[in-house]
């Protein structure tokens, strides 16, 4: 199957996604081919990633000068104290602005690398190849990077576009089945909040895609990117429209960051359990068509996505979990904002509450 390309065109930077197989091998022709010059590259590398890959990524790479390093990728290692230590690296090479930062790993990696890229004599270029299912349709379309802190996660960052992102699935039959499913919650998200066709045809094909069968994967990631694509063209710093791409994310921000970015429960899986949380808050404030609820609750189960909030936290966690929701950065309040559904392809955004509404909401999710 040949790659897919899919070209993001924001105020800031223009740059191609390219979507395909065994494309480690080409890196330097695709690179060329999308006219990127640079003398000299830091490649971030996750460690996870095997021998073998970076063998071939090196063999690609080797009439060019570069350096590597290896990060070790988890929440706790995105902090600023990693990004200062790719920063001095720069500027111990000499790096200049011409040079080229490349990540290869999953969000963490990306986030973690697309900062200090930023940060780096006030922007040098980057290249972003995502490893995860999650980072292929999520974190390394539309220039968010950063970093977490004890106050909560991605509170340290900037908006910083790459140059280019490379999406190969051959990275993902490397990935344990929870990471795709991680990856899949985020593709299911897209759905919900703007394509009800792309939707359905998730609902038909959800075994295919979960099994990483071509051509349903490719697709499901380009259609995931493109709807992506659609919301950060039309607004890159998210100041409006950007904000439905949030559906889930307060409470599931919150659930990470009250077990501590533990390895109990993954990014990936506290988007899947923030988005039911919010699909059935929406539906107790009688803003979503109970038929909706009930598909996407249903498609949850049936794709056997983590789906019971009781399985990580006891009535005891509540105050801690609404700490964290008071201080997300999407409040400008002392009420929590939520993104919430409407129906199938339609978000509301903006949806402000007192903190008292949703801990009884919460405590009857804890124990129904």
């Amino acid at each position: 199957m040949k790659p897919i390309k899919l070209k993001i065109k924001t105020k800031t930077q223009s740059y191609p996604i390219i979507i395909g197989s065994n494309l480690m091998g080409n890196i330097s022709k695709i690179i060329e081919n999308n006219s990127i010059k640079f003398q000299r590259s830091l490649i971030i590398v996750d460690k996870k990633i095997s021998k073998k890959i970076v063998l071939k990524i090196k063999k690609s790479l080797n009439k060019k000068n570069f350096y590597i390093y290896y990060f070790k990728a988890n929440e706790v290692n995105k902090n600023i104290q990693n990004v200062n230590k790719i920063l001095n690296l720069l500027l111990k090479k000499n790096f200049s602005r011409e040079d080229c930062l490349i990540s290869i790993g999953g969000g963490i990696t990306g986030d973690v690398s697309g900062f200090a890229a930023s940060l780096f004599k006030r922007g040098l270029k980057f290249i972003n190849i995502p490893t995860t299912l999650l980072s292929q349709v999520d974190s390394s379309i539309g220039g968010k990077t950063g970093v977490n802190t004890k106050f909560g996660k991605n509170l340290i960052g900037s908006f910083y576009q790459p140059n280019l992102v490379i999406s190969d699935v051959q990275f993902l039959k490397t990935l344990p089945k929870r990471e795709v499913i991680c990856g899949y919650g985020e593709i299911l998200k897209h759905s919900i909040i703007s394509n009800k066709n792309f939707y359905n045809y998730l609902n038909r094909n959800h075994e295919k895609i979960l099994n990483l069968t071509p051509p349903f994967i490719e697709k499901a990631i380009f259609e995931s990117c493109k709807i992506k694509k659609k919301v950060v063209e039309k607004d890159e710093k998210e100041k409006g429209l950007r904000k439905i791409l949030n559906f889930g994310h307060t409470f599931a921000h919150a659930y990470e960051a009250s077990l501590g970015y533990s390895k109990r429960l993954n990014h990936g899986e506290a988007v899947i359990l923030g988005i039911k949380t919010a699909l059935n808050f929406s539906l107790k404030k009688n803003l979503l068509k109970k038929n909706d609820h009930l598909s996407v609750i249903n498609h949850i189960s049936k794709s056997k996505l983590p789906n019971r909030i009781d399985k990580y936290f006891k009535i005891k966690d509540l105050n801690k979990i609404i700490s964290f929701m008071l201080k997300d950065k999407k409040n400008n309040s002392d009420k929590i904002n939520l993104v919430l559904l409407k129906k199938i392809g339609l978000p509301i955004v903006d949806k402000k509450f007192d903190k008292k509404i949703l801990i009884k909401f919460l405590k009857n999710e804890l124990i129904n």
